[in-house]
């Protein structure tokens, strides 16, 4: 067996530019390089990429430059109807069967194979495998030809915008985010285009196709059984008398004693007709102690893999492979909290998690920008993602990070409630036209990712139900078989009778323990809130909130990145009022979806004016990751405060942006992480001390099955001028397993209208387990006095770093220290050593630039980087190890530089390669 990836060498042009006919093109015309009407395409991608990629249109992406590229409903369908070219090798191995494999297309589409044609229907999120044997050549090149269709129905964007344009697009089975949204502009093309993976496979006579694998446990988890199915198709003119393999490894074992070498089993002589399928339930594999997945922040995440191989005459025919992992996801309405709670080998999992749309607007996906995705939700200890239902089906290789790092996902079927029967203008949720063509996707969808440890949860819409006679086919289909859930081993169970039935199916987002469990609109909200009012008793009267959103200005860097000079100048700032100074936007930032950062109707001052005024685009930037990280922060450690006793979950609306937005979002589009991200990382530790910012009192989180012993809590007040106002000392605590405990309040005496609070917690041998810093003001008051001397007057800082290449990977060790006394974390916080008349050494930021002498490069940094802390503050005396990570730039020979800033000390470059 032969799998061949088409993603290099393909050739597109516009339909309305080509004269030649299918046929023509895959055998006597077919085009061999670039020049008009042909161009280097992207596929995978869409037709805007490519047409990017040529400089056929301005960047979309680019300030307002969106405005500029035709929409399909002024120019219509045939515009953006694009042939994409491309050839590949008759092997010279024997093969009895070739495949042309389309993983999704958008919409429909005609191929072409050395002039035979092959018609794919409709259908955004449906996979496509023709058998173009009889097509194929003998030997040498073969050539492929494809014309991809917009949607049937693009739908148009009134003048006004809205939540999915004219609601249109929901009448086909497609992303509907296309239309703009509050978050986003209109995608022109509709995502046309061949928008994943496309592969060429030889095969034997005889195909796997869909394997199943189910895992079950007994023995309070000491015990499991594999279950799997498949079919298997002959797809010659004889019948087929085959054997069926399976392999199962661990994926990379770590040694430990209870794992235990995995059985192979083979089954021989199946009959299979000529041109039938048959569906196959294999034996079952039994299994003592595996190794147990878990979500991020409970555990680790093994993975085994599960291959499958099946011959005739003992000559391999095709070859499966996937990796799954031994767990068992659970969820129910908690009865105390009406909430929907979740548990993972039966244990209660707190969600703290986000929103994801998709990665990049204009499908340019790939696996290297997936796993900085996810991996950027793990290090910000979420331990779910919901996909919202406006977007994707999500790919393999989303996925497959998603199992490596341990997050659960939340996977939505393509209806929402704006383009489904609840918008304005009304929609029909009778939409889309072809039910049997959804059910037909999301069938598809199933047993595409089935398989996938991380996927927890089905749910048919957004804010939204499908149709009725969709919503019963998805229940019927998707509803959970009580012998998976039992445990022990299905002796007597014949697994290729389930679409599913090992995780739930919810009919929308906010029905059966989400939000107010009955469909109102009752997630949100969406604007700037005070950050103690995240705790106040009647902030969410429910106890798992799917959607709730913020505000997500990026750095100055992302803002001179993605607009034109123009509109580098921030937000007006105009006077409403009442001492209301309300930030009005540039019509760039408008266009790009600029959410306030005051809120008079809400009686929400403004979160960067409360710092002093702004005075250019860098100050305003730097003052809205200061908002940034106490707005998340407070969210996510309110929801901690009242874990299990009122809440159960929250997702946060939005972690990312499919394109460089201004509304919500963790990081930018381009990877950079903001201040929210911190907050967030910070928040969502397993093991926490926090400060209730409505009540004052010191808070522990464990959301973790273990119980923390001999633990103890420092806590200090620290002064605008550097003082410890006071120490308070917890001693000998007990933390219990999945629970928040409250320990004293703190009492402030106000010397200063502003303080900072750092609170440690560490175990009995003095290591820290967390540390969390706070800045605050008297009540009434504001952060001004951040300002002025505070911030003019620079804290010294000493700043060591030594550097390791680990693969493509440059790792960097960075020690800063805040005076000239290096202590363990215990004397640290009690102030022994501190210089005099050293001072708190405000919100500092790590950043790692090309080296370049290029002064008009307007964006010098390398992209992306994780940090294990960033945006953080250091009390006189203190210091902190961060630890940096990134692939440096391809191409160059000049060392990246690693930069230190912050609020209140000079900016340095930082030598990492003359360590001692």
């Amino acid at each position: 067996m032969i799998d061949v990836k088409l993603d290099r060498g393909w050739l597109a042009a516009m339909s309305t530019e080509v004269s030649h006919t299918g046929e023509e093109l895959s055998t006597t015309h077919f085009p061999t390089s670039a020049g008009e009407p042909w161009m280097e395409a992207v596929v995978p991608g869409t037709v805007l990429a490519t047409l990017l990629k040529n400089k056929r249109i301005p960047d979309p992406f680019y300030g307002m430059d969106n405005e500029k590229v035709p929409d399909i409903a002024d120019v219509g369908r045939a515009y953006y109807t694009m042939w994409f070219c491309t050839s590949f090798e008759t092997p010279k191995l024997k093969f009895s069967c070739a495949w042309l494999k389309f993983q999704a297309i958008n919409y429909s589409a005609h191929v072409f194979v050395n002039g035979s044609m092959f018609s794919l229907p409709g259908g955004m999120f449906l996979r496509h495998d023709l058998n173009i044997t009889a097509s194929v050549k003998p030997s040498g090149l073969n050539f492929i030809a494809v014309v991809v269709y917009p949607p049937d129905h693009p739908g148009e964007v009134p003048p006004e915008g809205g939540q999915g344009g004219n609601h249109d697009i929901a009448k086909d089975v497609a992303a509907q985010y296309v239309l703009g949204w509050d978050w986003m502009t209109p995608i022109r093309d509709r995502n046309t285009g061949l928008w994943d993976e496309v592969t060429i496979s030889f095969t034997g006579p005889v195909t796997i196709k869909d394997p199943h694998l189910v895992t079950t446990f007994y023995d309070d988890f000491t015990r499991s059984y594999l279950q799997s199915s498949a079919e298997l198709v002959n797809s010659s003119s004889a019948d087929a008398r085959c054997s069926i393999k399976m392999h199962v490894t661990l994926d990379e074992p770590d040694g430990e004693e209870e794992f235990c070498s995995v059985e192979n089993f083979s089954q021989s002589q199946v009959l299979i007709k000529a041109g039938a399928s048959t569906a196959l339930t294999l034996p079952q594999l039994f299994f003592y102690k595996p190794q147990l997945w878990w979500p991020n922040g409970m555990g680790k995440q093994p993975l085994y893999n599960v291959e499958l191989t099946v011959e005739v005459d003992s000559n391999e025919s095709d070859h499966w492979g996937h990796r799954i992992g031994f767990r068992k996801i659970e969820t129910w309405i908690d009865k105390s909290t009406r909430g929907r709670k979740f548990a993972v080998n039966g244990k209660p999992v707190f969600i703290r998690g986000g929103n994801w749309i998709l990665s990049d607007g204009l499908l340019r996906l790939s696996e290297d920008r997936y796993k900085t995705d996810i991996g950027f939700h793990a290090d910000m200890n979420m331990n779910m993602i919901r996909v919202w239902a406006g977007g994707l089906a999500e790919r393999t290789p989303f996925y497959t990070a998603c199992d490596e790092r341990g997050i659960l996902v939340w996977q939505e079927f393509w209806i929402t409630g704006d383009c489904n029967g609840r918008g304005v203008p009304p929609s029909d949720q009778n939409w889309p036209l072809d039910h049997n063509l959804f059910i037909r996707c999301a069938e598809d969808t199933v047993k595409l990712l089935r398989n996938h440890p991380s996927l927890a949860l089905w749910v048919g819409g957004n804010e939204q139900i499908p149709a009725l006679d969709i919503d019963h086919a998805l229940q019927a289909e998707l509803q959970l078989n009580p012998q998976f859930e039992n445990g022990g081993p299905l002796l007597d169970v014949d697994v290729t009778k389930f679409l599913d039935g090992t995780r739930a199916y919810i009919q929308g987002s906010l029905w059966s323990g989400f939000a107010d469990g009955q469909g109102g609109w009752s997630d949100g909200p969406y604007g700037i809130q005070k950050p103690e009012s995240f705790f106040a008793d009647d902030y969410y009267p429910y106890a798992f909130n799917p959607e709730i959103g913020s505000v997500g200005v990026p750095n100055a860097e992302t803002i001179r990145a993605t607009m034109a000079p123009s509109a580098w100048d921030p937000p007006a700032m105009e006077d409403v009022g009442a001492g209301y100074i309300k930030d009005v936007p540039n019509e760039t930032w408008e266009y790009h979806k600029y959410i306030p950062y005051c809120d008079p109707e809400t009686k929400v001052q403004n979160q960067i004016v409360t710092y002093g005024k702004y005075t250019d685009l860098d100050d305003f930037c730097e003052k809205a990751q200061l908002a940034n990280y106490l707005q998340y922060r407070a969210l996510i450690e309110s929801w901690n405060s009242r874990m299990w006793e009122k809440y159960t979950g929250v997702l946060i609306w939005k972690n990312q942006n499919p394109w460089p937005g201004l509304r919500g979002g963790l990081y930018d589009f381009l990877h950079d992480q903001t201040g929210g991200f911190f907050g967030v990382r910070s928040a969502a530790e397993a093991i926490h001390v926090q400060l209730n910012l409505a009540t004052n009192v010191v808070e522990l989180v464990n959301v973790t099955s273990e119980e923390v012993d001999d633990a103890r809590v420092e806590a200090s007040i620290w002064n605008l001028d550097g003082g410890r106002q006071q120490q308070m000392d917890f001693q000998q605590l007990v933390l219990p397993a999945h629970k928040t405990t409250k320990l004293s309040e703190i009492q402030f005496d106000w010397a200063n209208e502003v303080c900072f609070v750092l609170l440690k917690l560490l175990k009995g041998d003095a290591s820290l387990v967390s540390r969390n810093f706070y800045w605050l003001h008297k009540e009434g008051r504001d952060y001004s006095q951040l300002g002025g001397d505070f911030r003019e007057k620079k804290v010294p800082l000493q700043v060591t770093a030594s550097s390791e290449q680990k693969g493509e990977q440059l790792s960097i060790t960075a020690v800063v220290k805040n005076g000239a006394e290096t202590h363990s974390h215990s004397k640290i916080s009690r102030g022994e050593g501190i210089l005099a008349g050293s001072r708190v050494a405000f919100f500092l930021r790590f950043s790692v630039l090309q080296d370049t002498d290029d002064k008009q490069q307007v964006d010098r940094r390398v992209l992306p980087v994780t940090y294990s802390e960033n945006y953080f503050s250091l009390v006189p005396g203190e210091s902190l190890t961060v630890q940096i990570s990134f692939k440096p730039p391809a191409g160059s020979n000049r060392v990246p530089v690693l930069v230190l800033q912050g609020w209140n000390v000079d900016k340095m470059e930082i030598d990492y390669q003359n360590a001692h």
